[in-house]
């Protein structure tokens, strides 16, 4: 039997994620001190009691949502050691997956995700755009459509559920074409600008900039990349891919189909929220999802 770990992205984050963990595990409750120490303001205050509209924006949902992650990933540790055979993160969460096979000490992931949402947000104030959630069409016929609309497949989400990514009037006019295609449902989100899209390039090379001197070591387990779908083939190759991640797909389903693929029966959702477990129901209901980001989760 081979198990993966998964780390959920932007969009898990909810007030009083993490409180519990904090309040029972002493371990816990280090790490979110640390934590504000680190980025020298109360990330674990904005986790438990937000306000939500200060917990969304990117410079603190990033950090949150990784401190949390890591937080439950340290009480599973504790109350439930497991081994696990592969690693992966869904955007955001990538950076936890790394953490979590050894590549990036604590400390620089937290510095890397709060550069990485200034970096982000700047470049959505210089930059304007949207992202369109499609449901009920993929394949060529959404390929040709944001071709022609010129927008960017953002996140390859599920069989049957893709983002796009693009300028507003792209985006607009992306949402007309699925439409008429036969799509289900196409939904602009409510997120600050076009992630995951060529506009996005100021903040790449931002990141490319400042990952230059964080120290990465070699995965203690194979970390699979969004931008590839297959893992990262070396501690250079991890440096260029989290780079090019922030302009590049995140190819969730094929990272999944990956993971089938190698034999994966059984994953963790490591972290706030259950949309991984959600997404894999759609991709391949043989891998059982189980979630952590709870007491209540590891007492289950």
């Amino acid at each position: 039997m081979k198990r993966a770990i998964l780390f959920p992205g932007q969009g898990s984050q909810s007030v009083g994620m993490g409180r519990d963990l904090y309040d029972a595990i002493p371990e816990c409750k280090t790490l979110f001190d640390k934590a504000n120490d680190v980025l020298g303001y109360d990330i674990a205050a904005i986790c438990f009691d937000g306000p939500e509209d200060e917990l969304k924006k990117s410079h603190n949902t990033q950090p949150a949502i990784f401190t949390v992650s890591a937080a439950a990933f340290e009480a599973m540790k504790i109350k439930k050691p497991t081994e696990f055979d592969f690693a992966a993160g869904h955007s955001l969460g990538e950076w936890g997956a790394l953490y979590a096979a050894g590549v990036i000490s604590f400390e620089d992931t937290l510095n890397v995700l709060k550069a990485r949402g200034e970096f982000i947000q700047a470049a959505c104030d210089a930059n304007p755009g949207g992202m369109l959630a499609v449901i009920g069409l993929d394949g060529e016929p959404l390929e040709k459509i944001a071709a022609e609309a010129g927008v960017t497949m953002a996140n390859i989400n599920s069989p049957g559920q893709t983002v796009l990514s693009g300028t507003a009037e792209a985006i607009e006019k992306a949402a007309e074409a699925c439409k008429e295609a036969g799509a289900k449902r196409a939904l602009p989100l409510p997120v600050a600008g076009a992630f995951h899209s060529p506009l996005m390039q100021p903040a790449a090379d931002q990141m490319a900039e400042m990952l230059a001197d964080i120290e990465f070591s070699e995965p203690v387990m194979p970390v699979l990349s969004n931008v590839t779908g297959a893992p990262h083939e070396s501690a250079a190759a991890i440096r260029a891919n989290m780079v090019a991640q922030i302009t590049g797909s995140v190819r969730w389903v094929e990272c999944m189909q990956y993971l089938s693929a190698q034999g994966v029966t059984e994953a963790v959702e490591c972290g706030p929220g259950k949309v991984l477990a959600g997404l894999m129901k759609r991709i391949d209901r043989n891998v059982a999802v189980s979630c952590i980001g709870t007491l209540a989760d590891l007492d289950s």
